[in-house]
């Protein structure tokens, strides 16, 4: 397991998406708290990308610190 941080930007975009929206990007940092990251964002990024729909989560991975930084959550 990782612990998770996230950046100022993140809550406010977050509260933004409708409830059910939430619910699911929710559960997919769930997942991504749990397990191994996803696709990086690009050749020689540190960025992580995850797609929930139409959706995208960009997030570092800390892997000394065990722990996944949250960045940007929306279209």
């Amino acid at each position: 397991m990782y612990s998770l941080e996230y950046e100022s930007e993140w809550e406010e975009r977050f509260s933004k998406l409708d409830n059910g929206v939430q619910v699911r990007i929710w559960k997919k940092v769930l997942q991504i708290k749990a397990g191994l990251p996803g696709r990086h964002l690009g050749a020689g990024v540190d960025y992580f990308v995850e797609e929930v729909g139409q959706y995208r989560i960009a997030y570092k991975s800390f892997e000394k610190e065990r722990t996944r930084r949250f960045y940007f959550v929306g279209t």
